[in-house]
């Protein structure tokens, strides 16, 4: 499973590229206007930290304008990959993009038949939001088993990009169903990492080794 950084933030990037588990970046305009800079010299620090898919989103709703802010985009790195909303002006830039051989990453899909058309259109990524649908009593992890068994029914090489996500559970219910990656904030890339029993051995360990006659380990 490839994992993704939910954010703009390039300070948040850079610390959690030095884990070495981060295969991309996925940002949206809320993310890009909480930091107040120039979003393409923003996305050029991002690519340069992550040599990997940074998805970039657009703003434009009609066929032309997203073609023309997805060709403009993927200008700053190959790494690019263009957000498009999974609206009917989107799919049908979604195909435009794909003939052109441009990467795709559908956002917003909240249902499986929406997938589907992702699918069908040529998406290269689509992102189910996980976390919003928990928000409203509806159960975000099974759209995600919904959508990885209908790509699975018809060989669909899209790839299902879980979003929205709110805690681990969210990203290991992920894994077990298959999904191909999982995107989320730094801080639920903090939570995977913590465990209290892990706290609590470490602390012991150390503990131990203070409270004993010991050779010097440092020289």
């Amino acid at each position: 499973m490839k994992f993704f950084i939910d954010t703009a933030n390039i300070n948040e990037i850079k610390e959690a590229a030095k884990l070495g588990l981060i295969d991309g970046v996925t940002t949206n305009p809320s993310l890009v206007a909480k930091e107040k800079k120039d979003y393409f010299k923003l996305l050029e620090e991002i690519c340069s930290v992550i040599d990997g898919p940074i998805s970039a989103e657009v703003i434009s709703t009609d066929h032309d304008g997203i073609v023309k802010e997805g060709r403009t985009l993927t200008k700053i790195s190959p790494n690019i990959v263009v957000k498009v909303p999974i609206i009917k002006e989107g799919l049908k830039a979604v195909k435009t993009f794909s003939k052109e051989g441009i990467k795709t990453n559908v956002t917003l899909c909240f249902s499986a038949m929406q997938a589907l058309l992702a699918a069908k259109a040529g998406a290269t990524y689509i992102s189910p939001f996980v976390g919003r649908l928990d928000d409203i009593s509806h159960s975000g992890m099974e759209l995600i088993s919904q959508i990885v068994t209908i790509y699975g029914n018809y060989g669909y090489e899209t790839e299902v990009l879980v979003a929205s996500i709110r805690h681990p559970l969210h990203l290991l219910e992920a894994a077990m169903m298959g999904a191909d990656v999982a995107t989320m904030p730094a801080s639920v890339i903090d939570q995977l990492i913590k465990h209290p029993l892990t706290d609590i051995g470490l602390e012991k360990f150390l503990s131990d080794w203070r409270n004993q006659e010991k050779p010097n380990l440092i020289a």
